[in-house]
Parts: structure tokens; C-alpha cells; sequence
């Protein structure tokens, strides 16, 4: 099975959701034959999520680059930083135009953007050479508007409440 029509999706916003949501389209697309390749920018923690995807590694393929320590240190990214944000931008073109995979997705570029990782004109050059029967999905907080503007479907995870703030740690199976 292939798609006839590609869109281009978007998750973004400061709420809770917006990784899951992106890996929820994947295990979907796999249970109905569609092959997806995921690229994780800037995250390197072990995620359950992660784990069935290496269940069912002929229909998703996962690979992640970077990590995001640098956030939390309250530094600049340094140039191992953004040298990984460009092999995963790389990996994920060369596996949109290769014809092997349905859906890409490019989890947390936006972020990656944002800490000036990668350039905005960048993302849009790739929406222009994306084959029209691959669906391709970015996700990330502070989304540019540019990228908004071009997408067939945004949607923005807002956060109203969260335990977070109430000291609560990412619980395993549940946000890890």
C-alpha cells in the first residue's frame, strides 16, 4: 500500500503530546501497511515508545541525533550540536526522496530551529522537493510561521495543566 496525496503536518505548542502524537501516526500507518522513517533531533533519553518500534522494524525505522544537554546547562550549542542536527536533516531527505518510506517524520525540528540547529529556509527548501505520496510530519515547540503557513494540517498542543509544575518527574510509560 502507498498514499496517492503527501500532506505535510505539523505538531507543535507548549503542551504535552506532540512526540506521541507524531508516533501514534506511525504505529497506525504500520498496522495498515505504510512504511514510515522517524528522525528524533535533539533527544536522547530512552523512550518507551522507542522500544516498540524496534518490534516491528519493517514498517518504521527509527534513528535519533543529538541530545539536549546543552538546553539544560544553559549554554550555546556547541558545533557537535549542530553537526548532528544537520546528519539527521540529511538522513531525514535522503529517506523522504528514496521512495522506501510513506511517512517521515522529523521529531523536534522545530526545537532544532529554534536553537538555531538548522536554518528555517532549510526546512522550507526540503517542503519543496518532498514527492507528493509521502506524508511528512514535523513536531517541536515554537514552530516558525513560515513553516505554519506552508503545512496542510497544524496542530497545537496547548497546556492548560500539568502535574509538572507540581514537581511530578516524567514517569516511565507515561511521558518516558
Amino acid at each position: 500500500m502507498s498514499l496517492k496525496k503527501g500532506y505535510i503536518q505539523i505538531y507543535t505548542g507548549n503542551g504535552k503530546g506532540k512526540t506521541t502524537a507524531a508516533f501514534g501516526q506511525a504505529l497506525r500507518a504500520a498496522g495498515s501497511g505504510l512504511k514510515t522513517f522517524i528522525v528524533q533531533f535533539m533527544k536522547n533519553s530512552p523512550y518507551g515508545e522507542i522500544k516498540i518500534f524496534e518490534q516491528i522494524p519493517d514498517w518504521v525505522t527509527f534513528e535519533h541525533y543529538g541530545n539536549d544537554s546543552f538546553v539544560f546547562s544553559n549554554i550555546a550549542a556547541g558545533e557537535k550540536d549542530i553537526y548532528m542536527a544537520q546528519q539527521a536533516f540529511h538522513r531525514a531527505r535522503k529517506a523522504m526522496l528514496s521512495g522506501k518510506f510513506d511517512i517521515v517524520i522529523m521529531d523536534e525540528v522545530c526545537v532544532a530551529i529554534f536553537f538555531e540547529l538548522l536554518k528555517t529556509q532549510d526546512l522550507l527548501s526540503l517542503l519543496e522537493e518532498k514527492p507528493g505520496s509521502v506524508e511528512l510530519i514535523l513536531t517541536g515547540r515554537y514552530c516558525p510561521l513560515e513553516l505554519i503557513e506552508r503545512a496542510d494540517l497544524v496542530t497545537e498542543m496547548q497546556e492548560i495543566k500539568h502535574y509538572y509544575q507540581k514537581g511530578v518527574a516524567a514517569r516511565k510509560g507515561i511521558e518516558s
